[in-house]
């Protein structure tokens, strides 16, 4: 019994950020996996303790401060399976939906763009309707972050499962400091607070140009 509470203690989550992507070195670095990358940064910068297999994925705490108990989890269903994972993490940690942060890939969106919404539909992301379907609503917050435009001729699947060009990547890790203040201001802040400071463009666009 006391072996229980220290585990259910040790997962015990104020907020819980997803970062979709798929598992294995074959989708490494690949367009798809903006939201591994971005779970990689904050375990870093947050001094996450290490990944562990939780959930169906891979799942570190971090703590703020002493003010958050902030999980981050790597689903290693595949994305369009994010749901199976996403589900049973909420469902353990007792979280509501508007505690959980969806970090995703969006090609409608141009490189390194963000878009933070609190509900709404997939977009055509299986992924994230994997996890809507799953928990059954669509007031699940969500951080897009952009990786296109989508090159003319070239096919949708193939493009997201490409790896990023050394300027994309480029790109994308000059932002990663960009996206943990977003993040940071909806845990101290609320949503609102955060789209504030998230969806700002044009400006926006030329902070993350270079």
């Amino acid at each position: 019994m006391a072996l229980l509470l220290f585990w259910r203690r040790s997962l015990a989550c104020s907020h819980l950020i997803v970062g979709l992507g798929n598992p294995g070195s074959r989708y490494h670095n690949t367009r798809h996996n903006i939201g591994f990358m971005v779970c990689d940064y904050l375990k870093t910068v947050w001094n996450g303790e290490r990944y562990r297999k939780r959930f169906k994925g891979l799942f570190s705490v971090c703590r703020l401060n002493s003010l958050f108990a902030v999980g981050l989890l790597k689903p290693l269903t595949f994305v369009n399976l994010s749901g199976d994972a996403v589900k049973e993490a909420v469902s353990v940690l007792n979280l509501p939906p508007e505690k959980v942060l969806i970090v995703l890939d969006d090609v409608s969106l141009p490189l390194g763009r963000m878009r933070l919404r609190g509900k709404g539909s997939s977009g055509g992301h299986r992924g994230l309707l994997s996890i809507l379907e799953a928990l059954g609503t669509e007031a699940v917050p969500r951080l897009r972050i952009g990786i296109g435009p989508l090159p003319p001729g070239v096919d949708l699947v193939s493009f997201v499962l490409s790896p990023l060009t050394e300027e994309e990547k480029r790109v994308i890790e000059g932002q990663l400091s960009a996206v943990e203040s977003g993040i940071k201001e909806w845990l101290r802040c609320g949503l609102s607070a955060a789209m504030n400071l998230v969806n700002r463009s044009p400006t926006q666009s030329e902070n993350f140009s270079g």
